[in-house]
């Protein structure tokens, strides 16, 4: 099958935004977890989550030299592949993309002395207050960086004549509509995702029969704090779906396949859609709901589908994108509640084997569901690279050398997941947590 430039750009961005994506996430959400960890383990002088914080630490730095390479790539790819965006916009996200790479230097710096000052203070509340250092550098990385994607669904703080910007405002730019809820939804998701991850990582091993201390600990701080993140991420959902209903209603409306203008919109989960007749059929709805969630009104008036031009809606296979990631998001909050109540009223039943499987599966449930999640981001801007000023077409370059490209990349993708298994594999596998407990704290 032949592909355009334009197929073959979309094609390589979206491998590595897929693959970067499971990095940068567990490098903003893990040093969070790092941090609670130590914390819980200074004010209890309890050995075992002093040991999770300097365990899931090495695993961090893996993770983050993983990212850098990725991250790079998608600068790169910035510029390669549509060298038409960059020169409208390069301008105007010129100073985001800066500030994320000093985000990045901050982060780097003090992650660099957070690993190699273990001990070395006498209070070691001090050491602690590095990985409070970590912690803004890599959410100040994040937020920056998702500011240039807010910027590309609610562009302003320029002026564009005959195609060429004329005056450039960069905070405005920066600190467009989208902003607060774009980098507030990618903030909690990152932190959700993480404690989940690691969740996964301490139920797996207490099925496997590893029910120490230490592991069950491990356990309830990750599922506990997921349980805080997946009411944040709630929040953040949605302060989205307002946002949308405001300034993006034609994505709105193809997450939820709403053709006709109207007032008590219902909400639509699953079902299958016919789009020359526009019929949904044997899905679930709720009636009002839409207007409520995108309006706080009941009988608010949502904004059809048939009001926009065709060639300016998003592919309505979203829709389906959107009914998983829901899924998943009520999977995970299910699980964490019951984990505390469980943990509070019936500690007998926090370690059920069925409950413990749960949570395994919560944890690339939570990937995926941030996979999917950009996935949403991305497609329903389309057909625009730019909203309302530029379409992925114009954006794309002409170059015929893009499938060369786009196997060269694959190739260095799975060199860096096979590499980052295999040291993270050797990293613990071959250091259990017991023989290091005792090694490290048998004074």
């Amino acid at each position: 099958m032949e592909f355009d430039s334009v197929m073959l750009s979309r094609m390589l961005t979206t491998l590595t935004l897929a693959f970067h994506i499971i990095f940068a996430t567990v490098g903003v959400g893990v040093p969070v977890m790092i941090a609670v960890a130590e914390w819980i383990g200074i004010k209890k002088n309890d050995s075992h989550y002093m040991l999770l914080a300097r365990r899931w630490t090495r695993g961090f730095t893996i993770m983050v030299a993983i990212g850098v390479v990725t991250g790079t790539c998608i600068g790169l790819q910035l510029s390669l592949l549509w060298p038409s965006f960059m020169k409208i916009a390069g301008q105007a996200i010129a100073l985001p993309l800066f500030m994320e790479t000093f985000a990045f230097f901050f982060e780097a710096i003090f992650l660099g002395i957070y690993l190699y000052t273990w001990d070395r203070f006498k209070k070691p509340i001090y050491h602690w207050l590095l990985s409070i250092s970590v912690i803004i550098g890599s959410s100040l990385s994040a937020f920056f960086i998702t500011t240039v994607n807010a910027f590309m669904n609610t562009p302003q703080g320029f002026e564009l004549v005959d195609g060429v910007i004329k005056t450039v405002d960069p905070i405005q730019a920066m600190f467009n509509p989208a902003t607060p809820t774009k980098t507030f939804h990618v903030l909690t998701t990152a932190y959700l995702t993480s404690a989940f991850v690691l969740a996964m990582i301490a139920a797996f091993q207490i099925l496997c029969g590893k029910a120490t201390d230490y592991t069950k600990k491990a356990l309830r701080l990750t599922v506990t704090s997921a349980f805080v993140f997946v009411i944040l991420t709630g929040i953040a959902g949605d302060l989205s779906a307002k946002f949308l209903a405001e300034y993006q209603p034609e994505k709105l409306a193809a997450l939820e396949w709403h053709f006709e203008t109207e007032e008590g919109a219902d909400l639509i989960l699953f079902g299958t859609l016919d789009e020359a007749s526009q019929e949904v059929k044997y899905a679930i709805h709720l009636p009002k709901m839409l207007s409520f969630l995108s309006l706080s009104d009941f009988n608010g008036e949502v904004t059809g589908l048939n009001e926009f031009p065709k060639d300016e809606i998003p592919p309505l296979y979203i829709h389906y994108l959107f009914d998983f990631k829901v899924s998943f998001a009520g999977f995970m909050t299910l699980v964490s509640l019951l984990f505390v109540m469980f943990s509070r009223w019936k500690k007998e039943w926090m370690h059920n084997k069925w409950l413990l499987r749960a949570i395994v599966l919560c944890g690339p449930l939570a990937m995926i569901s941030i996979e999917l999640g950009w996935i949403l981001a991305e497609v329903g801007r389309q057909p625009w690279i730019l909203r309302g000023y530029m379409k992925v077409p114009e954006a794309a370059t002409t170059s015929d050398g893009v499938e060369a490209i786009l196997w060269l990349f694959l190739g260095l993708y799975i060199v860096l997941g096979i590499v980052c298994t295999v040291v993270l594999r050797k990293m613990f596998l071959n250091n259990p947590a017991e023989a290091e407990l005792e090694y490290r704290f048998k004074d």
